[in-house]
């Protein structure tokens, strides 16, 4: 599924990543843990096309993506590739319904294709009775599903998730872990998830440790 050979990448001096090598398997929950300042997240905007290395390949789906234009970066990202941050980085002034819609809008689905997919998928979610709700009408956990359901929309390989249960309470924190693991066998989907929640990374099939801008 993702690849990457001999990632290194710099800022000024500070070498943050020295090299790295990996293998994600589809259908998978992959975590990424490690000290702050480790490199967790420069590797996770790299593998998801945010951020380019100074040298090395990522690999999609056997395609090495690390040398794309931009235009096609973008169109690659908005279709293959989801995401989901700690903060859920929800549109206020749109509903939930909205907000997951506009990556398929974005694609080109006609509005009523995009409105009964995104329907099906924060009905999946428990979210049926909120999707004309505003994000400050919902609660922090209502927010990161619909976030979720946003970075499903375009039916991804991959989704990308960065400390996603950070900023949740621990019984809300509880019930996304275990959506990551439900849409995994529902939908096959594949998880990459920056993490430093010890619970979530013990859970996961596979676990990768980052140290100084290495892989264990």
């Amino acid at each position: 599924m993702i690849r990457a050979e001999n990632i290194h990448k710099s800022f000024g001096s500070l070498e943050v990543l020295k090299g790295i090598d990996l293998h994600i398997p589809p259908k998978s929950v992959v975590s990424i843990t490690g000290a702050s300042g480790a490199g967790k997240t420069t590797l996770l905007q790299i593998l998801g096309t945010l951020t380019k290395p100074d040298s090395g390949s990522v690999f999609l789906n056997g395609r090495d993506i690390s040398g794309l234009r931009s235009g096609e970066v973008d169109s690659l990202r908005n279709r293959q590739i989801g995401f989901v941050f700690q903060f859920h980085n929800l549109f206020p002034e749109f509903t939930a319904l909205e907000n997951v819609c506009i990556p398929a809008f974005i694609a080109g689905t006609p509005k009523r294709t995009a409105e009964l997919k995104a329907l099906e998928l924060l009905g999946f979610l428990g979210l049926s009775g909120r999707i004309h709700h505003k994000p400050g009408e919902l609660s922090g956990g209502e927010q990161q599903r619909v976030a979720v359901a946003r970075a499903l929309i375009n039916d991804p390989l991959v989704i990308f998730a960065d400390e996603p249960s950070g900023n949740l309470d621990s019984v809300n924190k509880e019930e996304l872990h275990r959506l990551f693991f439900t849409l995994r066998d529902t939908y096959g989907k594949t998880f990459v998830i920056v993490t430093h929640d010890n619970h979530l990374a013990e859970m996961s099939d596979c676990k990768l440790v980052m140290s100084d801008g290495k892989m264990l």
